[in-house]
């Protein structure tokens, strides 16, 4: 399993443990790849199937574009 694996899994967990809030610390993610963004999406669709609010940090500018052509952007709250 890849390292982007580990920590979207980890968000999936604790999305389905009903936490009102998760957060995901993008500060080591140079660039995300369509798995990366697959896995977002299913985050995303959990996390508002649950009510649950994900916060995605210190996320750069290259990938933050990759959310906005995939229209992602607006299922996710940033945090610098």
């Amino acid at each position: 399993m890849t390292t982007h694996a580990v920590w979207i899994q980890e968000a999936l967990e604790k999305v389905n443990g009903a936490q009102s809030e998760v957060i995901v610390d993008f500060s080591t993610v140079p660039r995300i790849d369509g798995n990366v963004v697959r896995a977002l999406e299913e985050l995303a669709a959990l996390a508002d199937a649950k009510s649950v609010k994900v916060v995605l940090r210190a996320v750069n500018v290259d990938i933050y574009r990759v959310l906005k052509l995939m229209k992602l952007t607006a299922r996710f709250t940033f945090q610098t």
